[in-house]
């Protein structure tokens, strides 16, 4: 597929669009980048799905837990920029109490979601592959009982 309109210089805008997503990569605002590309392209590996299963569960381990981390308050605005800084980090002071005990129960529920999914995985896969030994085995019993009894009727 090529993008093309008279006047536009495609090269240019993707290479700013590179930029800006580097750029806002590097400040930590993409953290859950493979989340994102797990569903950007969930739709082709639907098709294989023990490639895409095992794809996602990495993503999801990677980005299970919230990060609870105290964080630098940017502000953007520049009219009054310090004191609105000043005012949200005595915000953020004031309900990191809270915050951090909701985000610790989140943590929590998120770890047992992600290892039960992980577990009905696991469990799935021995399933599917005693399954296959089986069908294998029987396949193999029936195929040496047409040969024998292909011998007994030449006999």
């Amino acid at each position: 597929m090529t993008i093309g309109a008279t006047g536009v210089d495609v090269d240019k805008i993707v290479a700013e669009l590179q930029a800006t997503v580097d750029r806002k990569m590097s400040q930590g605002r993409f953290l859950n980048s493979r989340i994102a590309r797990a569903e950007r392209t969930n739709l082709i590996h639907l098709r294989d799905g023990e490639d895409f299963v095992t794809f996602y569960l990495a993503c999801l381990r990677d980005s299970v837990y919230v990060d609870i981390g105290d964080f630098e308050i940017h502000e953007q605005r520049r009219f009054l920029a310090k004191p609105l800084i000043m005012l949200k980090k005595v915000i953020w002071k004031l309900l990191k109490f809270y915050t951090y005990h909701l985000w610790s129960q989140q943590n929590q529920v998120n770890g047992l979601i992600v290892s039960s999914i992980e577990a009905i995985e696991e469990r799935s896969v021995r399933r599917a592959r005693g399954i296959e030994n089986r069908l294998n085995m029987l396949e193999k019993q029936v195929a040496e009982l047409r040969a024998a009894k292909g011998n007994a009727s030449h006999d």
